[in-house]
């Protein structure tokens, strides 16, 4: 409050008059009263403005921050499935390749639900023998993976590789998606046109339909069964022609 109104009050209060002859510019002017909020909650009222100012800020980069995180994508992985044969060898030989993640032993391309290797065995199924092969293709794009491919088995030679008989040892690609058919027909022209194998190529590049894993037996076969005959008189030496780990 000013000096002038408490002076006002102060009289008021003690019962003095104002002589009303007094020259008006000599009379005390009146403070109009404040009608606004005291200065104390005024301060109180700014001080937590800026503090629910200050959380908001805080909570729109929290948001900021968890939707950052949310749209974050993991690395981009391609699946292919491939057939060459015994799928004790391929697994063998493609585990070992930088940038494939994963080779999982199975069948697919056959007329039954959940076949058994017994069954694939007896060649009356339709499947084949294959591998289900999950690569990184920012480390190894497809058709380098294709060129694997084409480097461990005979793809010249129609439901047989050595003396594996049969249509379940057939060469195959089945592609999952139009991309890797596309890919997959292009590598494949481009091997028969440079003459790269004695004979035409024979392999079914045919769309990708239910993957059924092997029996767990199958899984990591020459790793575990180093000492197999098979591995012995047929693993060694193709990894060995294609100076990979024995």
């Amino acid at each position: 409050m000013a000096p002038e109104a408490r002076e006002t009050t102060s009289s008021a209060a003690s019962g003095a008059k104002i002589n009303p002859s007094q020259p008006a510019e000599t009379m005390p002017e009146s403070t109009p009263q404040d009608s606004g909020t005291p200065l104390l909650e005024t301060a109180t009222a700014s001080e937590e403005a800026a503090s629910t100012s200050e959380e908001a800020a805080s909570t729109s980069i929290e948001s900021t921050e968890a939707t950052t995180t949310l749209v974050k994508k993991e690395p981009a992985v391609e699946v292919v499935t491939l057939g060459a044969g015994c799928f004790w060898c391929i697994e063998a030989v493609l585990e070992q390749i930088e940038g494939i993640n994963e080779v999982t032993s199975g069948y697919m391309g056959g007329t039954i639900k959940n076949p058994t290797y017994e069954q694939i065995c007896t060649g009356l199924t339709g499947h084949a023998e294959v591998v289900q092969v999950t690569f990184d293709p920012q480390v190894i794009e497809f058709a380098a993976v294709l060129e694997h491919f084409w480097k461990l088995h005979d793809p010249t030679t129609l439901n047989r590789q050595g003396y594996d008989v049969g249509t379940q040892y057939r060469s195959a690609i089945f592609y999952h998606s139009p991309e890797q058919l596309a890919v997959a027909e292009k590598s494949k022209k481009a091997k028969d046109e440079k003459g790269v194998f004695p004979g035409p190529i024979v392999t079914e590049i045919t769309k990708a339909e239910t993957f059924y894993a092997a029996e767990d037996y199958h899984q990591d076969y020459y790793r575990n069964n180093k000492d197999a005959r098979y591995c012995r008189m047929i693993i060694n030496p193709k990894l060995k022609k294609l100076g990979l780990d024995e």
